[in-house]
């Protein structure tokens, strides 16, 4: 096993205890207290990093309730926007050493980190262009009076931005949030995930590197009951953006419900991906199992649920079985590594139990499902593979967040749309065909906010992405987005 060179810039950032952001300053946490970073590869400790209280929420919210009322408001639109294409800038240089803090501490396969790292410059990139397109309308308007008035809108930004983000993509969800706050003016505190917190740190040092103003972005850094519940609740944030469990999505909308915060979740999901009689088997059962086991299956949108035509339901297992059997699983600092561990041994204990209850519910395991015998330590747990003809059983149901794929067959395609909507989730869904006019048409019926034909996870900050029913509410990238971030003023001028 060969292991990556770490940087002498990711070595500074672990060198020293990572701190908490707030009003330009870096601080520790008011109570001094700290908590632990672990490399999922092989538990040791990478670091330690600040545990924020209430106080600490305080002080960051104040600081970003002042940048917002003074110096950022102030701020022309051209110039946020050449200060986030500078961001992008130092974003694309400092790429590698971004890669390397989100596989030490989220623990994924480096080629995966490097192309994360990668992408968040281009979202920044993306967002940078819309500060001078913000823009409102003249309305005609006949009012009782008869008198004639001018009516405009105004779009001004919502105010201050709590961003609570997750660990299975902790800088891409970070840029996904900062991206339209900076662009229509907003300020933010970010709230990291406990278990990734350092390239989080290292994006704030970027932003502040890039020359924007004290309390712009705020960082505050801890676990979610004792940072991020408070951050939920406070009084003076004005709108959430929370990504992660369908659970603590409804905990983040009551908590909004005090000062009746604006809210976007983009939650969980159980995504359906369809093999139709037709398709290229080979192309598609690939596509099925990089839906699946890319990023060690924790993401929203892998595609858990595959549905196989009954005709070509052997061939595509047979398929399926290969790709398993090919990955590499080892740390993610070992370039040759394909599967990295988990990101925790609570995450890794919840996979293995429904590993457990899915063959005694009666789902047949045709791969995987153990702990690979090589690896001593870290959170590894093998590609695995169910079929459940009756679909009854926990994996084919509920979200496991781990390389956990469930094959079902189905002959009737009207039979086919009803069971792939029947769920309580709505966040992606896929079709591998090669009839255009089958996949518009399943598509169309398909209850899901990303729809993919012929490939999966495909996605574009261009392009608005979110989900249907328990999947979360309103849509992130695009300009979808920056209505999330606006609030609309309509003015009327009585001209007579």
């Amino acid at each position: 096993m060969s292991t990556l060179q770490i940087l002498p810039e990711v070595r500074d950032v672990l060198s020293r205890p990572g701190q908490l952001f707030i009003g330009g300053a870096w601080q520790d946490a008011a109570g001094g207290e700290r908590f632990a970073v672990e490399n999922p590869a092989d538990q040791s400790l990478v670091n330690e990093v600040a545990q924020a209280g209430e106080a600490d929420v305080d002080a960051a919210v104040g600081a970003a309730r002042a940048a917002f009322e003074g110096p950022w408001r102030q701020c022309q639109p051209a110039r946020r926007g050449l200060l986030m294409l500078r961001l992008a800038e130092l974003l694309e240089a400092h790429r590698e050493e971004l890669a390397q803090l989100i596989t030490l501490e989220n623990g994924k396969p480096i080629a995966n980190a490097r192309a994360e790292a990668a992408s968040a410059a281009n979202i920044i990139r993306y967002f940078a262009g819309w500060p001078s397109k913000i823009e409102g309308s003249t309305l005609p308007v006949s009012p009782a009076s008869g008198n004639p008035v001018l009516n405009y809108t105004l779009r001004e930004p919502v105010g201050v931005c709590a961003l609570i983000v997750p660990w299975n993509f902790p800088l891409t969800m970070c840029v996904w949030k900062l991206g339209p706050v900076l662009a229509t003016g907003c300020t933010a505190v970010l709230k990291p995930a406990e278990q990734t917190p350092l390239v989080a740190i290292r994006l704030v040092q970027l932003i502040e590197a890039a020359g924007f103003p004290a309390g712009v972005v705020n960082l505050i850094t801890g676990q979610g009951v004792r940072t991020g519940s408070p951050l939920a609740q406070h009084a003076d944030v004005d709108k959430i953006a929370f990504t992660g469990s369908t659970q603590v999505g409804r905990l983040i909308a009551q908590a909004a419900t005090g000062n009746m915060k604006k809210v976007s979740l983009e939650l969980g999901g159980k995504s359906p991906n369809i093999i139709l009689p037709d398709a290229d088997i080979v192309r598609a059962a690939k596509g099925a199992a990089d839906g699946i086991f890319y990023n060690q299956g924790q993401v929203c949108t892998a595609g858990s649920r595959l549905y196989v035509h009954e005709s070509v339901l052997d061939a595509v297992l047979d398929e399926l079985r290969r790709h398993a059997a090919a990955h590499v699983i080892g740390p993610g600092l070992d370039p040759a590594s394909t599967l990295g561990p988990l990101v925790s041994q609570r995450q890794l204990d919840s996979v293995r139990e429904y590993l457990r209850r899915g063959v005694e519910e009666g789902a047949e395991l045709i791969c995987g499902g153990q702990r690979p015998a090589h690896l001593e330590r870290g959170h590894f747990i093998q590609p695995s593979v169910f079929l459940d003809r009756q679909e009854r059983a926990c994996v084919a149901r509920e979200e496991i967040f781990g390389p956990v794929l469930t094959v079902m067959s189905w002959s009737e395609p009207e039979e086919l749309v009803a069971r792939a909507n029947d769920s309580p989730y709505g966040l992606a869904a896929g079709l591998w065909t090669n009839d255009l006019r089958a996949a518009h048409r399943l598509a169309a019926r398909l209850k899901a906010g990303s729809v993919w034909i012929n490939c999966w996870n495909v996605v574009d900050p261009a392009s608005p992405f979110g989900g249907y029913k328990q999947s979360g509410w309103g849509r992130e990238m695009g300009k979808n987005v920056i209505d999330a971030y606006t609030e609309t003023k309509s003015v009327f001028v009585d001209l007579a």
